[in-house]
């Protein structure tokens, strides 16, 4: 997959395409219905499976004070959106002179500038200045400009529909495994490892403390975690806490810090990516760092249960896009 990162790039190269244009943060279950149907109608005419996104969100531009909290990165949402089958992305730069753009001009920028054969949308698609233009208005320009539209309806699991919005909100509040359903996959936090006090490796058990540049954040606690290098693949089921270390007094830095459940061999990662399975209990002040370390313990035997019980990691995860 390729991934552009200008307008005037990608218009070299985007045309034939079947197109679809949004946010895509998370790239969740009712993302991936788009794009697998992206890729069926690709197929059918000989068009390029593509993608138009934005970075900075569009809300960070034109309402700061409203803006989310992102659960994928822009480079981790291309990644994700390739094993769709799409060939190629266009992370475009979201201005205050793009917000201003009428709703009709964007349109006809997607088939002049992007070469757009068809536009496929989720049916809450709005568009254009003050987001003024909405699905009847795409298909309206499909007829006069030529293009195919296609609306594609909402995922709806266990009775609620799969946004961006409700992924946000479960893992703010720990349920993880909720989030799950909605992305079919675990949620994720990547970034590098750092050294910490060194308290864990001489009064409790040794860990890697995880600096991330996430900005959405699990709620305080201990999970169950899988743990991944990022730089040569090895994986690991771990148990991971989210918090502020309450046993060894106040602190005002919140720490990620990830045990792996087998003894590590090899070189310590560098980079790694955690993915959150399951809450386990809420972060809490123990008596002594003894204490701790023997609920750690209990921590660990209860993931050693889990995955036991767990032979494949999607097993959990009953929502899907087709």
């Amino acid at each position: 997959m390729t991934v552009y990162r200008s307008l005037d790039e990608a218009a070299a190269h985007f045309a034939p395409s079947a197109l679809t244009v949004g946010n895509f943060d998370g790239v969740h279950v009712g993302h991936r219905r788009i794009l697998r149907r992206l890729k069926e109608l690709g197929a059918r005419h000989g068009w390029k499976p593509s993608v138009l996104t934005f970075d900075p969100h569009p809300t960070r531009v034109v309402a700061p004070g409203r803006a989310p909290r992102l659960i994928t990165t822009p480079d981790r949402r291309a990644a994700l959106v390739a094993e769709e089958g799409i060939e190629q992305v266009l992370i475009l730069p979201f201005t205050r002179e793009l917000a201003q753009v009428p709703a009709e001009e964007f349109v006809k920028l997607l088939v002049d500038r992007l070469g757009a054969r068809a536009v496929l949308v989720g049916d809450n698609f709005r568009f254009g200045h003050r987001q003024s233009g909405n699905v009847q208005m795409l298909q309206e320009l499909g007829e006069k400009l030529g293009y195919i539209t296609e609306i594609i309806p909402a995922v709806i699991c266990r009775g609620r529909i799969v946004s961006s919005s409700a992924i946000r909100e479960s893992v703010t509040a720990g349920r993880v495994a909720a989030a799950a359903r909605l992305l079919h996959r675990h949620y994720e936090l990547e970034g590098r490892v750092v050294s910490g006090r060194g308290v864990g490796s001489r009064q409790t058990v040794p860990t890697l403390n995880l600096e991330t540049g996430s900005d959405l954040i699990p709620t305080l606690g201990v999970y169950i975690t899988r743990t991944r290098d990022l730089a040569d693949g090895r994986e690991f089921d771990s148990i991971t806490n989210i918090g502020y270390r309450p046993t060894f007094g106040q602190s005002d830095q919140l720490s990620i810090e990830t045990f792996l459940l087998t003894p590590l061999t090899g070189a310590t990662p560098q980079h790694i990516r955690v993915e959150f399975l399951w809450r386990v209990r809420e972060e809490r002040k123990f008596e002594s760092p003894e204490a701790l370390k023997a609920q750690i313990m209990k921590d660990v035997a209860a993931a050693q249960r889990y995955f036991r019980r767990v032979k494949t990691w999607l097993g959990r995860i009953p929502c899907t896009s087709s």
